[in-house]
């Protein structure tokens, strides 16, 4: 029955998200974990069904195994993916130019580069995102911060305590120079989620190992 339930929690936040046509989407649960099936029309609507899957109270993690089927018959190629892709990380203020490099295969595209903060990293990747004939993407860009790193714990625990989403009480953070390590127990997967990304925000941070636990 908590499955049951649970599983038509998901069904109905799909059906809410605008950009997904949960009609082709099948949803298991087992345990607290979602599965996604059968197929999207775009990788960003893939994307989407899996954050929305996991803002539901009560999912531990998602499994994202949809398959993607353009509506269109057009053959969207590896070079005209490529020009596209040059185009709009071009135009987005939010990506130093000239620092990320793109290659793409079959319609895979991997992100290369250095940028400044992790913002920057997760805009090219939300630029790729929408473009006609993706079908995935791996950014692998580094983030090569300007900016010294400083009291770095104490920012993220400051952070955690405004933010009225989770209970920071229970999260553990630890710092070793440019990487942060997140333990403890939080609430729910979207509760995981956005500590990690709040973890993220603070300056100088290269990387987060997220080590929670959804109780």
């Amino acid at each position: 029955m908590i499955n049951l339930a649970l599983k038509l929690k998901v069904l109905d936040e799909l059906a809410w998200q605008p950009g997904i046509d949960e009609a082709h989407i099948v949803v298991t649960v087992r345990g607290g974990v979602v599965t996604l099936t059968g197929y999207v029309r775009s990788y960003a609507e893939k994307c989407l069904a899996e954050r929305a899957a996991g803002r539901v109270i009560g999912v531990r993690a998602v499994a994202d195994e949809t398959e993607i089927r353009y509506l269109s018959d057009l053959d969207h190629g590896d070079e005209d993916i490529a020009r596209r892709a040059l185009d709009v990380i071009s135009w987005d203020l939010s990506v130093p130019k000239g620092r990320v490099k793109i290659s793409i295969e079959k319609g895979w595209v991997t992100l290369s580069g250095d940028v400044d903060w992790r913002f920057q990293k997760q805009a090219a990747e939300s630029d790729i995102r929408n473009l006609p004939g993706v079908m995935g993407v791996s950014n692998a860009i580094e983030i090569k911060p300007k900016v010294g790193i400083r009291d770095v714990e104490r920012q993220i625990k400051a952070a955690f305590r405004r933010n009225a989403e989770f209970d920071a009480e229970n999260i553990v953070v630890t710092a070793d120079g440019c990487s942060v390590t997140l333990s403890g127990l939080v609430g729910s997967y979207f509760q995981r989620t956005l500590a990690a990304d709040t973890a993220w925000s603070a300056p100088g941070v290269t990387r987060v190992h997220d080590l929670m636990t959804v109780g």
